[in-house]
């Protein structure tokens, strides 16, 4: 079982029943300092007594709060309080006392709670390639997710009935406990903290007030989503309870995997493979874009991963704005079979090029042959 809760301020905060309320800042800010998370690491006890501390310092630091609580301290109203196995939180046991509640037996004012709360949000992947990414597009997407009940609107009380205020609470929406100094109050039982009670539920909802349903919802992909992309279509979500507002219903961007292309930001990278003979004596080779075939010019003596740029056939930036370029890799393929003819031919070849036409062979030649005269 749980003792009894410490009641004395002043012995939490290490301050004398004289102190100044400049005393008593300073003693908190270096208690709460000393107690906070970063300092000891999420400690369980180390955190019940920071909020002891907080609600200590925030009676004290009001003059009207303090006087209050030294009046009670003087008379022993505090002395010897128990408040049970569950443990009554510290904080909330002087916020009810303090806090505008009366104490001394006395019950908390009544407030009245509305039962509306706002319906779930709603969450859905949709998959887009990047020929739509380029222009936009429009998706439909099948949602089950929880209506307003039509046969009983949405109150959860069955046809020609309607809630009531909650006999067990007489509407607060909380029920009380304690003992005869002062009682406490939590969420009513029997209304869940709303104060009204279905006395017959809806046959159709069993009294919740929303049904299971299926709709299609048309979805609009701007033109430059990225993967991840998170788009917010709001009151989309699931029904609210009790006449609450609709939640949201989000949908992430997911792109598909395209046989051609890499996306970088706004820019296309695309890999061409080309003979050695295009390579060399240049030539049109066949491009894929994202809007078809184009054909783009080699210039003679092109070399492997050389890059070209294709201004405007990339991707926009989402928004609007102007797309950006597809970025052309050439690949220069090495023939992996030859007849003796063509072997033969290659030979003749290699041994019959103008001075200059390896610029880079020719330049690595010269420093390995520099390397290998330093040994």
């Amino acid at each position: 079982m749980r003792s009894a809760v410490k009641t004395d301020l002043y012995e939490i905060l290490g301050v004398a029943e004289t102190a100044s309320q400049d005393e008593i800042r300073k003693a908190y800010r270096e208690l709460a300092r000393k107690y906070h998370p970063d300092k000891t690491g999420g400690d369980k006890a180390a955190e019940t007594r920071l909020k002891e501390i907080n609600a200590a310092y925030g009676i004290l630091k009001k003059a009207d709060k303090r006087a209050e609580y030294d009046k009670r301290r003087q008379s022993g109203g505090f002395e010897g309080i128990d408040f049970g196995e569950d443990g009554a939180d510290f904080a909330d046991i002087f916020s009810a006392m303090f806090g505008g509640a009366a104490g001394g037996g006395q019950r908390a004012r009544t407030r009245t709670r509305s039962a509306a709360r706002p319906g779930n949000d709603l969450e859905a992947r949709v998959r887009v390639t990047l020929a739509e990414v380029a222009i936009g597009a429009k998706k439909t997407l099948r949602v089950n997710r929880a209506e307003t009940c039509s046969d009983c609107g949405g109150s959860g009380a069955a046809k020609g009935t309607s809630p009531v205020t909650c006999p067990d609470c007489g509407g607060s929406g909380q029920a009380g406990r304690g003992n005869s100094f002062f009682q406490m109050s939590q969420a009513c039982a029997r209304c869940s903290g709303s104060g009204q009670a279905i006395l017959k539920p809806c046959g159709v909802c069993a009294g919740t007030g929303r049904t299971p349903a299926q709709r299609d919802l048309n979805v609009t992909i701007p033109a430059g989503a990225d993967e991840g992309t998170r788009l917010r279509i709001a009151g989309e979500g699931e029904a609210g309870i009790q006449g609450g507002p609709r939640g949201n219903f989000y949908v992430r961007v997911e792109l598909e995997p395209d046989l051609f292309f890499k996306r970088e930001g706004q820019n296309l990278v695309c890999e061409v493979p080309v003979t050695f003979a295009d390579a060399a004596l240049g030539a049109k080779v066949s491009v894929p874009t994202l809007e078809g075939v184009a054909k783009l010019n080699l210039e003679p003596g092109t070399q492997s991963g050389t890059k070209l740029r294709m201004r405007g056939l990339g991707l926009p930036p989402m928004g609007g704005g102007a797309r950006g370029d597809e970025i052309v890799t050439i690949l220069v393929e090495v023939p992996r079979k030859l007849t003796d003819d063509q072997k033969r031919l290659l030979r003749e070849f290699d041994g019959n090029y103008e001075t200059g036409s390896h610029t880079l062979r020719d330049a690595f030649r010269a420093l390995l042959k520099r390397l290998r005269g330093a040994d």
